[in-house]
């Protein structure tokens, strides 16, 4: 079946999705908290008939992701949340977002007040129909997170991204706080529920005084749930204790990655293999244009090489940096120098035409993915009850159409 997916292809492991949803209903059924798909993550939106069934709804970093959680998702009028957050918004958009969001953030005072208006109209119709008001919150800097490296980090000084303590107390006595029923925080990446506990003693040692006035609050993304190390019980502990220090005020989470974690991968070919100092084997897949988290982050994913032979398909995962007998680089086939995936070893040789898998490459790979050099985007397929189904294609009309 491997060698029958075409290449290259990202491929979603539902039965993998499936264990991951599983995870974060009891988060929410113990503790009582929401927890929203992040699609700035995850925005395989082929698969949210399943997550549908699990998440409380969505979280959105602007309006076409607002659009297509409310399209696919279910907002406003189903039982699905649609909570919205951009570091600013144009008049335009806020005229999109207005019919679909239950939750709009904002980052300043200043957005907040520009928009207010527009807000409280809409919300006097949706009561008037007897619809929940849209939800209005701020999204704070508790000038604390453990975030490596600092591209990911929003509290580095200087950060664009959340309102700080002494901007808020000037905001709240120049405007006031009416409309305000929710704070809200994004100071995680792939973090344990223990960084969430020291992360919650900054944030109440700076918003204390505003935050028993609060109905909800925002603990944003980063929350590695599903990974198998995470301490689920602590963050399920953490909650619990949130809520009732604040008359049981509604908590959501935001993970993305997490959803998505381990959950497919990303299938290559070997193109062509060449020599300079080391073996250097050229792959249909790209770091640049299919897995740009391989350059920003840096990171090295985890891979297997498949061979076809007269017995069969022959799976072998990496050694390691230069630990197996054949050593390997691989690299796309972009014209950017620095388009490499990283440094591979293997048992037994590579050969033109041999598959490679990389792992866990349903997140944060397709929401970024690019047709640099006018490479060709990814299939999307996805493996369900041990078979395979291709969900969608590209061709040169993708490439033309997006410039």
């Amino acid at each position: 079946m491997l060698f029958e997916i075409p290449s290259p292809c990202y491929v979603l492991e539902e039965d993998k999705l499936k264990a991951n949803l599983e995870i974060m209903r009891q988060v929410q059924v113990q503790s009582g908290a929401k927890i929203l798909l992040a699609l700035k993550g995850y925005a395989f939106w082929r698969s949210f008939e399943l997550i549908r069934e699990y998440l409380a709804g969505s979280c959105a970093s602007g309006v076409y992701e607002a659009v297509l959680a409310f399209e696919e998702l279910g907002g406003r009028e189903s039982d699905k949340e649609i909570c919205v957050f951009s570091p600013a918004y144009k008049s335009a958009e806020m005229e999109q977002i207005l019919p679909v969001a239950t939750h709009i953030i904002f980052n300043s005072f200043g957005q907040w007040q520009k928009f207010k208006p527009k807000i409280m109209a809409k919300n006097k119709q949706l009561q008037s129909l007897g619809l929940s008001p849209i939800k209005v919150g701020l999204r704070v800097n508790p000038l604390y997170s453990e975030v490596q490296p600092p591209i990911y980090n929003p509290c580095i000084s200087g950060s664009r991204l959340g309102i700080v303590p002494s901007e808020f107390e000037k905001g709240v006595r120049e405007f006031g706080l009416e409309g305000i029923t929710g704070l809200h925080f994004h100071t995680h990446c792939e973090q344990n529920s223990d960084a969430l506990e020291r992360t919650l003693v900054h944030f109440q040692k700076h918003f204390a005084p505003y935050m028993s006035a609060m109905e909800w609050f925002n603990f944003g993304g980063g929350h590695h749930i599903t990974r198998a190390d995470y301490d689920v019980e602590r963050l399920v502990g953490i909650i619990k204790e949130f809520r009732a220090r604040y008359q049981g005020a509604e908590v959501f989470l935001e993970p993305g990655e997490a959803v998505g974690w381990q959950c497919g991968f990303l299938i290559g070919e070997v193109l062509d293999i060449i020599w300079n100092e080391i073996p250097i084997a050229i792959l249909d897949v790209s770091a640049s244009a299919h897995m740009p988290d391989c350059l920003e982050m840096p990171y090295r994913p985890q891979v297997k090489k498949l061979s076809l032979n007269a017995e069969g398909i022959q799976i072998q995962s990496d050694e390691g940096i230069g630990v197996g007998k054949y050593r390997y680089r691989f690299g796309g086939p972009t014209c950017l120098a620095g388009d490499v995936i990283g440094d591979y070893s293997f048992e037994s040789p590579l050969n033109v035409g041999d598959r490679i898998l990389f792992e866990d490459m349903m997140h944060y790979t397709i929401v970024k993915n690019n047709t640099f050099n006018g490479v060709p985007l990814p299939s999307l397929g996805v493996i369900a009850d041990k078979k395979f189904k291709l969900l969608k294609s590209f061709d040169y009309s993708d490439y033309k159409n997006r410039n």
